[in-house]
């Protein structure tokens, strides 16, 4: 599929499915070298619902024992974020002393991982590193370093591979990008 429509808007491939998988294989090298001797399994919190197909496919490339679960805030509304960051679901066990990889599927302004981090560091971790998907530099608006990215991209509003446009696109395999034909 070369382009499609979702609710009112239509979408052309961006990004084909063969390099997202290079791009999470890459990152999950990264995460390997980095982690392949901690003394307690990292956790991995997935961000609801945009990053469960890239931690689903990175959990699976990746070969030092982890733990998984999953956080959930919202911040968007139609194609733009509205700057204001809710958080809906939250860790319920105790993560003193352990190191956390938080999984996002896109970095944008930062409005969101700063509310997570802010909010998983008062959790006592031994540390906590992002990993994401995609970055948008551009965009970004905080000083906070993103160790682990997979992909970095324009300002363009992208849908697939987990990212959705008003909760549709999420199980497409390919990065579609608004067509403005």
């Amino acid at each position: 599929m070369d382009k499609v429509k979702l609710l009112d808007r239509t979408f052309k491939v961006m990004i084909p499915a063969e390099q997202i998988d290079k791009a999470v294989a890459a990152v999950a090298e990264r995460l390997n070298k980095d982690y392949a001797s901690t003394s307690k399994p990292p956790i991995f919190v997935g961000v609801l619902c945009g990053a469960v197909v890239f931690l689903s496919d990175l959990v699976r490339k990746v070969n030092f024992t982890n733990e998984m679960t999953f956080m959930q805030v919202s911040s968007y509304q139609g194609t733009q974020s509205t700057g204001n960051v809710m958080q809906k679901l939250g860790i319920d066990f105790d993560i003193t002393g352990r190191d956390i990889i938080l999984v996002e599927d896109i970095v944008e302004t930062g409005h969101s991982i700063e509310h997570m981090v802010s909010y998983l560091e008062s959790l006592n971790p031994a540390s906590v590193e992002i990993c994401t998907l995609f970055y948008k530099p551009e965009k970004h608006l905080y000083d906070r370093k993103i160790k682990y990215v997979a992909m970095e991209i324009g300002n363009e509003f992208i849908v697939g591979y987990g990212l959705d446009y008003d909760q549709v696109g999420r199980g497409l395999k390919d990065i579609y990008v608004l067509d403005n034909e």
